[in-house]
């Protein structure tokens, strides 16, 4: 900034004593010979050259303020939003036409003055100062990209690895939900109990109660039997069955301390009283009624 503000005085110096505006004693034996010879259209044309000049000075040095700005918020990631990405893009397209424009005003302007009498070596010197200026800054401005082209080329590696991560996340969560699911099932299975309420005659039909008669022992549920007579229930919320009968009698092998056969209404009911020792040796209840 402070080179650019030494080009700018240098610049403006030399073109007062150029135009012969100044008010300095100090103007060199050439500029002073070249004003001699001047016409009245080159001197104003000197002035509008100085003034071009210097409005290009200005513009340099507004153009680095520019790229200043630009590195700071690039430097520490401002740019969180995708509109606040696009609007760097577009400022940085900006700047870049900006220097380009200036660039050409520059060229133009040292065409004309080069063949002005007012073209003296310090004006050419400044003159290329300028130039160098804009190419620094242009260089600069192609930094500030190939930084924001990077820094979107690690933001995608790094939404990609979000991507990714959500996917064995959800896989995780699934396989996880999955394996409940089974648990609860098996948990259901392991608790699942089935109960046969019936008369003797009926038991033997369904094959669940075989053989028996005088001196001749009942063989229960051996073979086939149908297991479409049982009542399928849970262990953990099944506390109490009614039998519907006067009369009942347990055929199972469920201990006797484990349950108790009450009358309500006229009608036997079986309480379970010790649930995980009714079920122990069995899943299954058959009761014969009469």
């Amino acid at each position: 900034m402070k080179r650019i503000k030494t080009f700018a005085v240098a610049a403006i110096a030399v073109m007062l004593a150029a135009s012969g505006c100044s008010k300095t004693p100090q103007v060199s034996e050439d500029n002073a010979e070249a004003l001699k010879e001047a016409t009245k259209e080159e001197l104003e044309q000197a002035v509008s050259d100085r003034d071009e000049l210097l409005s290009l000075v200005n513009d340099i040095s507004d153009g680095l303020n520019q790229i200043k700005t630009l590195e700071g918020i690039v430097a520490v990631g401002k740019a969180e939003t995708p509109n606040q990405k696009q609007q760097i893009r577009q400022d940085i397209a900006s700047i870049q036409e900006a220097l380009e424009q200036r660039k050409q005003r520059l060229e133009e302007l040292e065409k004309k003055l080069s063949s002005s009498k007012m073209y003296t070596n310090k004006l050419q010197s400044t003159i290329t100062s300028l130039k160098n200026q804009i190419e620094e800054q242009r260089k600069e401005i192609e930094r500030l990209t190939g930084e924001l082209t990077s820094a979107n080329e690690r933001i995608g590696v790094l939404g990609n690895q979000v991507d990714s991560l959500t996917t064995t996340v959800a896989g995780v969560t699934d396989q996880r939900d999955e394996a409940r699911r089974q648990a609860t099932d098996l948990t259901n299975e392991l608790n699942f109990c089935y109960y046969a309420i019936g008369s003797d005659k009926e038991l033997k039909e369904h094959n669940i109660v075989q053989g028996g008669g005088f001196l001749r022992k009942s063989k229960l549920m051996e073979g086939e039997f149908d297991q479409a007579f049982f009542t399928k229930s849970d262990k953990r919320s099944l506390t109490r069955i009614p039998l519907y009968a006067k009369k009942a009698e347990v055929l199972t092998k469920q201990p006797k301390d484990s349950y108790v056969i009450e009358d309500e209404n006229g009608n036997k009911v079986l309480r379970i009283t010790n649930a995980e020792k009714f079920w122990k040796t069995t899943n299954y209840l058959v009761v014969k009624i009469k």
